[in-house]
Formats: structure tokens, sequence, C-alpha cells
């Protein structure tokens, strides 16, 4: 059971949700010591290496920023407290990001965890703390695959792990947007990968494919494939089939660069590209 009292509890969460969130160097931040009775710890986890590291690339310079904002410790129910920052990276592995989150509450014992970057950081995270009666605050992933990922029920919700991100509604609305702006036959190639956000993306209920349908558009979707791929041919050649102008996805920065070379290779130049 997480020993803060809830009032305690409720300000580190507001803290980490006004800023601490993106922060993140490969170690161990101590700042300003101050005149509470002990250091506040905050652990955050994402993906610093790894085929999700470009989720990561910010985390040094904000981590730096932090430093600075909390130079002099931070007040939580009246007493001001010094702030250490524990820092881990979950190598773009799911297993490794929820080894290293218990890690972090069960030895380090942190006072609060922050975690971003993709379903496959932020979701086992999150179970983690869940588990273990934790409080944390995560971001960088659409709201469906963070809480449906994780079998959320919308009735009950989660005790201890709390989000903040744009949904699937919001890509929807944007994408559609910009296509409308453009004279297309309206057929959209969809690129899904076999993980909690292509999953999400190419889900009949709540992803792409109803909501495209809604606005007029229809989807081609060739199915899952495993992220680091090296062969993009099957999809390429559906795409090609259903003559899709518009293509459209969710993949992680080397599955577009591949899939882009080969469908430039193969001959498929849609008019739209729109890829999370």
């Amino acid at each position: 059971m997480n020993s803060h009292p809830d009032g305690k509890r409720r300000a580190l969460v507001k803290l980490a949700a006004g800023g601490a969130l993106a922060a993140a160097a490969p170690m161990l931040v101590p700042l300003a010591r101050a005149a509470g009775s002990r250091t506040l710890k905050i652990g955050y986890v994402s993906p610093q290496t790894g085929p999700l590291a470009p989720f990561g690339e910010a985390d040094r310079f904000i981590i730096q920023q932090m430093q600075a904002a909390l130079k002099s410790g931070t007040a939580v129910g009246g007493k001001t407290y010094p702030v250490s920052i524990l820092v881990k990276d979950s190598q773009s592995n799911p297993n490794r990001a929820g080894e290293v989150a218990s890690d972090l509450i069960l030895k380090d014992k942190v006072d609060i965890m922050l975690v971003s970057g993709t379903p496959e950081t932020a979701n086992p995270v999150c179970d983690a703390c869940e588990l273990n009666e934790t409080p944390c605050v995560s971001t960088v992933v659409p709201w469906q695959p963070w809480f449906f990922g994780r079998k959320g029920d919308p009735k009950k919700g989660f005790n201890f792990t709390y989000h903040f991100f744009w949904g699937l509604e919001d890509v929807v609305s944007v994408y559609t947007a910009m296509w409308q702006s453009v004279q297309t036959n309206k057929a959209v190639g969809g690129l899904f990968p076999n993980d909690g956000d292509g999953n999400a993306w190419g889900d009949a209920q709540v992803g792409f494919p109803p909501a495209l349908t809604q606005k007029g558009f229809t989807l081609m979707d060739p199915g899952r494939f495993q992220s680091m791929t090296q062969d993009f041919s099957a999809q390429i050649a559906a795409f090609r089939q259903a003559n899709a102008q518009i293509l459209t996805g969710v993949v992680i920065p080397p599955d577009a660069r591949n899939f882009l070379v080969q469908a430039r290779q193969q001959g498929f130049r849609p008019k739209v590209i729109s890829i999370g």
C-alpha cells in the first residue's frame, strides 16, 4: 500500500501533470535539498534506445528544465521537500518496461511514477503501478489503447493510474479534415501493426474503420503485421489493388521508412500520406 496520505498523493499527481511528465535522461538526477524530512522520488520510464527511441529524444532537454524548476524542492502539505528523479530506459521492450517499473516501485520506493511513449512502454508500467498501488501519470499514447489495452472498465476506471493525451477521435478528425481538402477517390490504405497502437487504430469498434465509413471513406486493411518487418510487398499489393489514394496508419519509425521506400520502388504513390 502506498504510504502517502491522500492529500500528499494528490499533490504529487498534480505536480507530475503540471510538467514533470516529459522528463528524463538515463541517470538519477538529485535536485537541490530543501527543508523537508526526506527526499521525494519521481520514477520515469521511457524508450531511450531501440526502435522507439525517437519518443525519448527530448528527455535529456526536459530533465534539465525540471532541474531548474525544482532546484529548491517542491511544496507538499505545507512543507518543502527535495526531489530526485530516477530514470529508466525501457529499451523499447514491454517486458523490460514492466521490470524497471517494478524495480523503481519495490527497490527504489518511488513516490510517483511517470511514463511516456507508446502503449508498449506506458501500459506495462501503468499495470505495475496499479498492482502496487503507486500513483502514475502517463502520456504520448492515445487513450483508447491505454485504457482498453489494459482491459479497463469504463464503469470502474483505475485507482492509481492517470492518463492525459488525445484520443483516436481527435486523430480521425484531423486526418479526415486534411484528406477532404484534396481531390481523391476516398480510398484509404491502413497500415496497422500487431501492437497496442495498431490494434486500437484498426479496431472495428473504437478505431478508424467505423469513423471512416461514417465520413464516406473506404478502408483497405490488409491485416496486422509484426513491427520491424522487412518486406511490405503484401500490404503494398493490397493497397495498389484497392487503388488507395490515401495512406494512413501508425508505425514505428524504422517501419515507416522501410514501407515508404518499398512503396516507391513498387510504384505505389498515394496522393496523401498521414502516418502516426
